[in-house]
């Protein structure tokens, strides 16, 4: 018995096992990216809740509440939040080694606030100390720091943005070299008109 031909090149069944792979590597750098913005935006709008209230006896006066967030008692969790949440972003921009670097970078920013929020946990500010934005903090820092990872790792598969427009692209080249060729018969058929032939006639 004869042997089944090989599909051609062109056939859909010669092109139809690449699909999957793109549709989940477009999957995976949007889970990487919506972790990295949700990550890093918990963090940054736990850091701006009030973590400490500190009362101070005025005599016979009602003691005066003095109330300080995260981003006062640690500013420095609140700026690395802010970086995070625009290094999420920027993952749609690059592409390649320059991606994976990025991921490594977005890992260690998550870290950092993370362990930002564990020392809030631990921490005793005076007064009355509010746990659970810390542990909201804690929570970001670490889902920011997973989608970095994630990235770090595989980022350098994944499509970069508006990189389905570059075939077309290429492709729509293609008509504009037969232009010339066409302004070239129209114009020699103007002119054998103009001599008095029929340039239908060949």
């Amino acid at each position: 018995m004869s042997a089944a031909p090989e599909p051609a090149a062109d056939h859909p069944s010669a092109t139809a096992p690449a699909g999957p792979p793109v549709a989940r590597r477009r999957r995976e750098l949007t889970y990487a990216v919506l972790l990295c913005l949700a990550g890093a935006g918990l963090a940054f709008w736990a850091a701006t809740r009030t973590w400490s209230v500190e009362l101070t006896a005025r005599g016979s006066l009602p003691p005066s509440r003095h109330a300080r967030s995260g981003a006062d008692l640690l500013p420095w969790v609140s700026a690395l939040a802010l970086v995070a949440l625009a290094g999420g972003g920027a993952v749609l921009a690059t592409r390649g080694r320059v991606r994976r670097l990025l991921g490594g970078l977005l890992t260690l920013l998550g870290l950092a606030v993370a362990a930002g929020g564990g020392y809030g946990l631990t921490a005793d500010f005076g007064g009355g100390v509010s746990r659970q934005w810390p542990a909201l903090c804690l929570l970001g820092g670490l889902v920011a720091a997973a989608g970095g990872l994630v990235t770090a790792l595989r980022g350098a598969d994944w499509p970069a943005m508006g990189a389905r427009y570059e075939r077309p692209g290429r492709a729509a080249e293609q008509p504009a070299a037969d232009g010339p060729a066409v302004g070239r018969g129209t114009r020699d058929a103007w002119d054998a008109l103009d001599r008095g032939e029929d340039p239908t006639v060949s």
